[in-house]
């Protein structure tokens, strides 16, 4: 059953979705009129509006949660999140450092995939933005699971050691190459995105310059293919260019 509180997704006929807190005797209205949430609700139920269209509880994906967080600032992609947590071996347990929390879009993610068990430790400059990211990391209820830092590591350093990932998203990445060597514990791993090839050669060679090996940079670009009988073809549209990621690995 649905808690108070809990995120759902709405799903409607017209294939809109609408990432809602599920509160019951309250209305939601959207485009095909409204819809009340009653008690003892569960993902998989489906509503009917007052002017009789359906409506899909579902449970949301942590691509969804992630896009649609409350945010005045860019954030990392779910397309570039899934090939930074598989290409540093995050995993439940795992302790990272993030840095340019933002709107927590990224600091949602790496709480999902630690769990209870691991750690997240999110550094921000912006006083505003991580008032926004706390909130946001608020509503996905896994606060328990971040430490919040204003605090700027590429002068101060970072307050912890012994990490297995540092995830950078900063205009000059390259200024924290230092504090994360001495973050990691052997073996670690550091990921970064920059939107500029400039940022990146300035990047790349200070990790060089910093004992990283197995540096590698790629660009990742995604485009929906509408299926469709006799009239399959790829969507006009596609999320291009975001930024380039880069991983290396301490040693």
């Amino acid at each position: 059953m649905l808690n108070e509180g809990d995120l759902i997704l709405l799903l409607s006929e017209d294939n809109k979705k609408y990432l809602i807190e599920y509160q019951t005797s309250k209305k939601f209205v959207f485009h095909l009129g409204y819809v009340e949430f009653k008690e003892n609700l569960k993902y998989g139920d489906i509503l009917l509006t007052n002017k009789g269209y359906k409506v899909y509880i579902l449970e949301p994906s942590n691509a969804e949660i992630m896009i649609n967080v409350k945010r005045k600032t860019n954030i990392i992609y779910p397309r570039e999140a899934g090939y930074i947590i598989t290409h540093t071996n995050l995993k439940s347990g795992s302790k990272v450092i993030e840095t340019g929390t933002g709107s927590g879009a990224m600091t949602i993610m790496l709480a999902k995939i630690v769990g209870n068990s691991g750690k997240v430790w999110t550094f921000e400059i912006n006083e505003e933005h991580l008032k926004r990211a706390i909130e946001n990391v608020q509503r996905a209820k896994l606060e328990h699971i971040v430490e919040f830092h204003l605090l700027d590591p590429s002068i101060e350093g970072y307050p912890i050691s012994g990490v297995d990932c540092v995830i950078i998203d900063v205009p000059e990445p390259w200024t924290l190459v230092k504090p994360a060597y001495n973050a990691l514990k052997n073996s670690g791993f550091w990921a970064s995105i920059s939107p500029t090839i400039e940022q990146v050669i300035q990047t790349v060679e200070e990790l060089k310059n910093n004992n990283f090996l197995d540096i590698k940079t790629v660009e990742l670009l995604e485009r929906e293919i509408l299926v469709r009988k006799g009239k399959t073809r790829p969507k006009e549209t596609m999320i291009g260019h975001i930024g380039y990621l880069t991983i290396a690995r301490k040693v």
